[in-house]
């Protein structure tokens, strides 16, 4: 293949834009392989931070670390990801490529071969920061991959599928993790991360991407910036993660958020007034983008209650991951059936349905849910988290295809913009979606216990009988009535806290079910008076797309 400064593109698959690969036309066999690349790099970026998420309890443990430091390996993936998804696409416009595969995947190779043989947190912490950097390429490659197997008619469903298939890979990961970690041995999952990522290097080694053009995109302001904007992205990132570890009165805590506010101001006011911005903010502060950043940070937060909700509630009524195992098959086989759905039936015409469906599944699910008690198990949760998972993958199309039309149809320079909005709406959006129903069900939990503590008078026969049957467990090796009566204490103390935590994850889910709802209403009355006006939201953005081809 000829190097991208000999290759002469013709006009029908010159790349969409500098550092993005053309579009030729390729025979059958090639466009399933690049589809199988696709798929398989999509996976491996997703399962970097799905691992970590499905097995962070276990590594916690391996490793010796407080949950404070587990948090720092969650919050530090979040930070790397979201801060560089910009500057990366300048790098990748500017140096080419395929030297932008080689580098990030050879280093992160690199890292996780290191991760196998040495086992501390600062080691850990590399390696997770690193994977927010790679995670993003990844993605990146698969939707260009996934668009070479892929007909021009149907390659906005290619970034569809590279994001779904990121979001696809936490529940794939919740289904491994118990298998993977079958002997308690953390190594597995970083053999198969090794694993992957070698996998990965020799299929995009074998099977390049068509040549890119390159352009000089790299200005001495996109360090400045970036400079800025990443370490305000980082400390809000970092509040968000530890405020419901370490509680939100922590000092620092408010000390970070007061430096992050006017670091991400002064990067934005820099943008604002460049000649050639990485990021467009007179477009991003429209008032469409911003009713599209809203939307999607809105769903994020409405599909924490499957990913913090329900595993916490099982936890509660003490089921272990290797009892979820049929649960994540479900839930995954819902979330595959909703990525095929979004990408099979998205309509540019009417993307508000979608998402207004979305909505109400994971209102329905969310309340089944909210009936829970400590007789719940993961065969009661079926159906509800089939729906929400159902959901999750659905309203992505709709979100996708919505963000790229208003970023194509104003340029291709606009899709840098559109990369971070998404990012920064996905991944806080995703952070504070934790950290609220996580608030949340602490100080409900705290509620309840006070509530059910009211009600357990010593005087009570009921209560006494009870502390005496508890209290009888320890009749063999306590001989002392007053021992046992003071376990048997012990143990309805244990019992009334696990009941708080139960009616504190029903709030959780009724208040899931309450927001879904409201969003369901608000999007329906848009969606009724859009079809009332006969207006088109899009049909701008669709005209300007349509005569930006046919220039080309």
């Amino acid at each position: 293949m000829a190097s991208p400064d000999e290759y002469v593109f013709q006009p029908h698959e010159r790349p969409m834009l500098p550092g993005s690969p053309a579009t030729p036309t390729h025979p059958p066999r090639r466009r399933a392989a690049y589809l199988g690349i696709g798929v398989l790099l999509g996976m491996t970026g997703g399962l970097n931070t799905a691992l970590l998420t499905a097995a962070l309890p276990q590594i916690q443990g391996a490793l010796a670390l407080t949950p404070s430091e587990g948090g720092w390996l969650t919050a530090i993936y979040s930070m790397t990801s979201v801060c560089m998804s910009a500057l990366m696409i300048r790098f990748r416009q500017h140096f080419g490529l395929q030297r932008f595969m080689r580098v990030y995947l050879l280093a992160y190779v690199a890292l996780t071969i290191v991760q196998l043989f040495v086992h501390d947190f600062t080691a850990e912490l590399i390696v997770r920061g690193v994977g927010g950097l790679v995670g993003s390429a990844l993605t990146t490659l698969a939707l260009f991959y996934i668009m070479q197997a892929l007909p021009p008619a149907k390659r906005l469903g290619a970034m569809i599928l590279g994001f779904g298939l990121a979001q696809l890979a936490l529940p794939l990961a919740r289904l491994l993790a118990p298998l993977l970690l079958y002997e308690g041995e953390i190594e597995n999952l970083f053999r198969l991360e090794a694993g992957l990522t070698l996998i990965c290097l020799a299929a995009v080694a074998l099977l390049r991407l068509p040549p890119s053009e390159r352009i000089n995109a790299i200005e001495p302001l996109d360090f400045v910036s970036i400079l800025l904007l990443a370490p305000g992205v980082a400390l809000l990132c970092a509040v968000l993660v530890q405020g419901r570890i370490t509680w939100w009165d922590t000092p620092w805590l408010g000390w970070a958020l007061a430096a992050a506010i006017p670091l991400i101001g002064a990067a934005l006011l820099i943008e604002h007034n460049r000649a050639r911005p990485m990021l467009n903010t007179r477009w991003m502060r429209s008032r469409n983008m911003i009713r599209f950043v809203v939307i999607a940070t809105v769903v994020r937060v409405l599909l924490s209650e499957q990913s913090y909700g329900s595993v916490g509630l099982l936890t509660a009524v003490g089921m272990t991951s290797d009892q979820l195992i049929t649960l994540n098959l479900v839930i995954f086989l819902a979330s595959l059936a909703g990525l095929l759905a979004g990408v099979l039936t998205v309509r540019p015409t009417d993307l508000l349905l979608p998402l207004i469906a979305s909505a109400v599944l994971i209102a329905i699910g969310a309340f089944m849910d909210s009936h829970a008690s400590n007789l719940t198990r993961p065969a009661n949760l079926y159906v509800s988290q089939a729906l929400i998972a159902f959901a999750a993958l659905y309203s992505m199309a709709p979100m996708i295809m919505a963000g790229v039309l208003r970023a194509l149809s104003k340029g291709f320079s606009h899709i840098i913009s559109f990369s971070a909005l998404f990012a920064i709406s996905q991944t806080v959006g995703g952070l504070a979606g934790v950290a609220l129903l996580g608030s949340f069900q602490i100080v409900r939990a705290r509620h309840h216990a006070a509530e059910l503590a009211q009600g357990l008078s010593p005087v009570d026969p009921l209560v006494t009988g009870r502390l005496q049957a508890l209290g009888g467990a320890y009749g063999r090796v306590l001989g002392d009535p007053a021992l046992r009566q003071a376990e048997g204490g012990v143990l309805l103390a244990q019992q009334v806290t696990r009941e708080a935590n139960i009616l504190a994850y029903n709030d959780v889910f009724l208040l899931i079910a309450v927001l879904a709802a409201l969003t369901a209403l608000w999007l329906g009355a848009r969606w009724v008076r859009l079809r009332l006006s006969g207006i088109n939201p899009f049909a701008e953005d669709l005209a300007a797309l349509q005569r930006m081809r046919q220039r080309q």
